[in-house]
């Protein structure tokens, strides 16, 4: 057997979870898209063909988030290669703070608490936020989770956290389970996104809307993003899946 036959068929021994949720009309979206939608262009009892044209935006579902899509002059989708989205994976499970606070922002605490009993982040890495928030995947009242004011109460990364694994860690990528970077509640108070517009100006990619991370352990898991070669695309819908250790 050939060197990388061998390697592959150890990988097939570990476990593959799935952390990429399926795209319908129905899911989720952010507010300035417009849902999924689909036109058949042929049929096999018409033509001995299916075929379907989507108009789909590139933030439906689980998706990659180039650092184009809020930094001019920052790398499009063509410009990430395919080493850089194959990488070591750590995952933050902070799903109990997010049962307290549903608005819950990581903190640089956070991040040293997991370095304190996992060793320290190793540049070049992915860092996966699990909150839990993917479950309600399929109840967009429940995932958008919005106040009385309209506020939607989810879960996201501070500015002091991405800045610590960006400047201090220098890791590769990071990815979360919400439809944004930033928390609902600090969204609202800056009317905007600044937290997903630092990490990509620092030119680095996040993956959003994952699934499975609580299936995921800490350290020890490889994590790889597909997607499609689009030219100067700010992001697209993406297959993502983690390799994990052996239990």
């Amino acid at each position: 057997m050939y060197e990388l036959h061998e390697l592959l068929a150890k990988l097939k021994d570990y476990e593959w979870i799935d952390l990429t949720h399926v795209v319908t009309e129905d899911i989720p979206v952010y507010h300035t898209f417009n849902p999924l939608s689909e036109t058949t262009i042929s049929t096999i009892k018409e033509t001995g063909s299916y075929s379907v044209e989507y108009s789909i935006g590139n933030s439906h579902g689980t998706h990659i988030d180039a650092p184009s899509h809020f930094a001019n002059g920052k790398r499009d989708l063509l410009d990430i290669p395919q080493k850089e989205r194959a990488l070591p994976l750590y995952v933050l499970h902070l799903e109990d703070k997010v049962a307290e606070n549903a608005g819950y922002a990581v903190t640089v605490d956070d991040l040293k608490a997991f370095e304190a009993t996992y060793g320290k982040i190793p540049e070049g890495s992915f860092v996966a936020f699990s909150s839990g928030w993917y479950k309600n995947f399929d109840n967009e009242e429940k995932f958008l989770n919005k106040d009385e004011n309209s506020v939607e109460h989810t879960p996201g990364w501070s500015i002091s956290a991405l800045e610590y694994l960006s400047r201090k860690r220098n890791v590769t990528a990071i990815g979360h389970e919400t439809l944004n970077t930033d928390s609902g509640p600090e969204a609202a108070e800056a009317n905007f996104l600044p937290a997903q517009q630092y990490w990509l100006k620092e030119d680095k990619y996040q993956n959003e809307l994952l699934a499975n991370l609580d299936k995921v352990p800490a350290i020890g898991s490889i994590i790889f993003t597909g997607m499609p070669h689009i030219s100067n695309a700010p992001g697209f819908p993406a297959e993502v899946f983690a390799i994990v250790p052996k239990k």
